[in-house]
């Protein structure tokens, strides 16, 4: 057989997408498929009779009566000349018909010769087209009545009606494993992001400025050390910050809902356990107009991570054996303290520090010991007489004081002082060793460029008291 010539109503395309969404090709056979083509034979008093579904390539047996062939190709088809009909299609003797005297199915068994077949036109989400046919056929030329020809249409007619069915009860099944699939989904993700929350001790809220509801999620709730049921309010949420906190968080959040701009604050906490907290608030508004309707942000604990901070920058600047200030930070604070000298005329004055003999407690006790000199003479240097000054370890033996303004006062009593620290005996397990210091010390002065004139002066008068005498100490220009 040739293939069947278009015709003017017929899509294939959409066709094609219309049988392929309904998901019939290669269902299980169902009985009322089964049920209507056993009446359709018998209503027309035919042998055989079956329900075909036309793909690319095939014709496919939905349900059949006294039918063999599960497939055939569709070129030897009588039903792929049905659906590009649009009503019924009659073949009195298929070997007088020009279309299919050639067909696999008139020249062999079962030796068609009366065929008769309407289109099933079925509905899916894509449109509505012709699938199949509803067909009988016969060994025998014959023909149909008019009550034969109006049953048989009206037997598609139900066949159209249980594929509606059936495709709506497909898509009512689909659509409620979609319903559950998400809800599922939905419940994964939530399980997810309250694991998340607690990992990384961070919850969200929001704020109804109208009303002024407040809503937490359970991870704000956890930070806040409250129970799940608590309820709270803006003058409680409040309460759990600082004074001064309590005024950049108040501050942040009306600039918010008055103009519309995010806010994001880092401030200390206290939780209702009374755990002190540093955490962090992040918010956004939504707006109508120029009427701000909702804030909405995240909480979180940064606590961790802000004395990890804390701790990096210390380190970063404090000497790790003597726990003073290392030589960076003595740089940034003598700049800043010359800066200060210049602006403002106050009193500046180094001191540096070198001590006597360390060497060769490193030579006769060993480096431990050295470095348990080191860590007396740092401690001695933050004695609470010297909490007006800066000090510093520049590096191996060499300490630094700055001293401002009112510490800058009787410095020949301080440094006198300093050196009679500087002379005790340190012990050192079961005995004692004496390492002193010699000092040289300098004012800044208006004809000094900056720190570097400072440094050398007060570095000039530590070595000429080193030449003179160790243990001692002299000015610059002294």
């Amino acid at each position: 057989m040739s293939p069947a010539p278009a015709t003017p109503f017929f899509d294939e395309a959409r066709r094609i997408e219309v049988l392929h969404a309904l998901g019939l090709i290669g269902a299980a056979p169902e009985a009322e498929f089964e049920a209507l083509s056993e009446l359709a034979a018998r209503l027309i008093g035919a042998p055989m009779a079956a329900i075909t579904l036309i793909d690319e390539r095939d014709q496919h047996i939905l349900a059949s009566f006294n039918v063999d062939a599960p497939s055939l190709p569709r070129g030897e088809s009588f039903c792929d000349q049905t659906i590009r009909q649009p009503d019924l299609m009659v073949v009195p003797d298929a070997q007088l018909d020009a279309r299919f005297a050639g067909s696999v199915l008139v020249r062999e068994a079962p030796h068609l010769r009366f065929y008769a077949g309407v289109p099933i036109v079925a509905q899916a989400a894509c449109g509505r087209a012709a699938v199949g046919a509803l067909c009988v056929l016969d060994q025998c030329p014959r023909d149909l009545t008019e009550d034969q020809r109006a049953a048989l249409t009206r037997l598609a007619k139900l066949a159209e009606a249980l594929i509606d069915a059936r495709g709506a009860a497909r898509e009512a099944l689909a659509l409620a494993q979609r319903t559950h699939e998400q809800a599922t989904i939905l419940a994964r993700h939530d399980r997810v992001f309250r694991q998340a929350e607690r990992m990384a001790m961070i919850g969200s809220w929001r704020f109804d400025p109208a009303t002024e509801a407040l809503e937490w999620s359970d991870g704000v709730r956890r930070i806040h050390d409250v129970p799940e049921d608590f309820e709270p309010n803006l003058a409680s949420a409040l309460d759990y910050y600082p004074a001064s906190a309590r005024a950049i968080v108040s501050s942040a959040l009306a600039h918010s809902i008055e103009t519309g701009e995010p806010f994001d604050f880092e401030v200390d906490f206290d939780t209702a356990s009374g755990r002190r907290l540093r955490v962090r608030g992040l918010g956004e508004v939504d707006r109508e107009g120029e009427r701000t309707v909702e804030v909405t942000g995240v909480f979180q604990d940064v606590t961790a991570r802000y004395l990890l901070e804390q701790d990096l920058r210390r380190s970063a600047h404090v000497d790790a054996l003597t726990g003073i200030a290392n030589r960076a930070a003595f740089d940034q604070r003598l700049e800043t303290a010359i800066t200060r000298a210049v602006q403002d005329g106050s009193a500046l004055t180094l001191a540096l520090i070198d001590l006597d003999g360390f060497k060769a407690v490193n030579d006769t006790h060993g480096h431990m010991a050295g470095d348990d000199v080191l860590r007396a003479h740092g401690r001695r240097l933050r004695g609470e007489w010297l909490t007006d000054s800066f000090p510093a370890r520049l590096g191996g033996d060499e300490f630094a004081l700055v001293l401002e303004g009112a510490a800058t006062r009787e410095m020949p009593a301080r440094i006198a002082r300093l050196l009679d620290l500087f002379a005790r005996p340190i012990p050192l397990g079961d005995r004692t060793v004496r390492v002193g210091g010699t000092i040289g010390w300098a004012a800044f002065t208006r004809d000094m460029a900056g720190a570097r004139d400072l440094i050398h002066a007060a570095d000039t008068a530590l070595y000429q008291a080193k030449r003179e005498r160790r243990g001692t100490a002299r000015a610059a220009n002294g």
